[in-house]
């Protein structure tokens, strides 16, 4: 498989769209990657906008981005919740100061804004953000994937094919350049 041996963190919190959580969370699984579901610490489930739950598998205050080679921020009203915690915040920046891939779709940039990982980088999300994403120092480009070294980001769900292509493209690329820790996740 394409990704075996690969760790990959997908984010959550109250009101994530569901697709944007589940096809990455899915297709990186069925690549062979191990996936996990990180939340910001408030809940052990999250509710979707349309009600679907997803469990997490460890708070962002417990995990280190050594254990990931990748981070997915779905979009949804998610990112608004996930960007008030100083955990998943800096779960974020450590991953982008480590150069791990981070994917972000829809109005998952705004967690790269609120890392502070935006300013010269070329990205897109949804088009409701795009002044955010300028603001924080990013070129907008209304594309359906934007690629720009280890940073993937889409606009919404009819985007996810690309999205999950670049995904898995940009892991390969990159390489396994460190040995990713192997302990269980609490």
């Amino acid at each position: 498989m394409e990704l075996r041996g690969y760790r990959v963190a997908v984010l959550a919190e109250n009101q994530y769209e569901d697709l944007e959580l589940w096809y990455p969370y899915l297709r990186l699984q069925e690549a062979g990657a191990d996936v996990f579901v990180v939340g910001s610490g408030t809940a052990d489930n999250y509710t979707s906008k349309h009600g679907y739950p997803v469990r997490v598998d460890a708070d962002a205050d417990t995990v280190s981005v050594d254990q990931f080679d990748g981070i997915v921020v779905p979009g949804g009203w998610a990112p608004d919740y996930m960007r008030r915690s100083p955990a998943m915040i800096n779960l974020v920046r450590q991953a982008a100061d480590s150069d791990k891939l981070i994917a972000a779709i829809c109005h998952g940039g705004w967690m790269l804004a609120s890392a502070g990982i935006l300013r010269g980088r070329t990205v897109t999300g949804y088009r409701s953000i795009k002044d955010d994403l300028v603001n924080a120092g990013a070129t907008y480009l209304d594309q359906e994937v934007v690629r720009d070294g280890n940073l993937v980001t889409s606009r919404q769900p009819s985007d996810l094919p690309a999205f999950c292509r670049e995904i898995i493209a940009g892991l390969q690329e990159k390489g396994r350049t460190a040995q990713v820790a192997h302990s269980a996740l609490v």
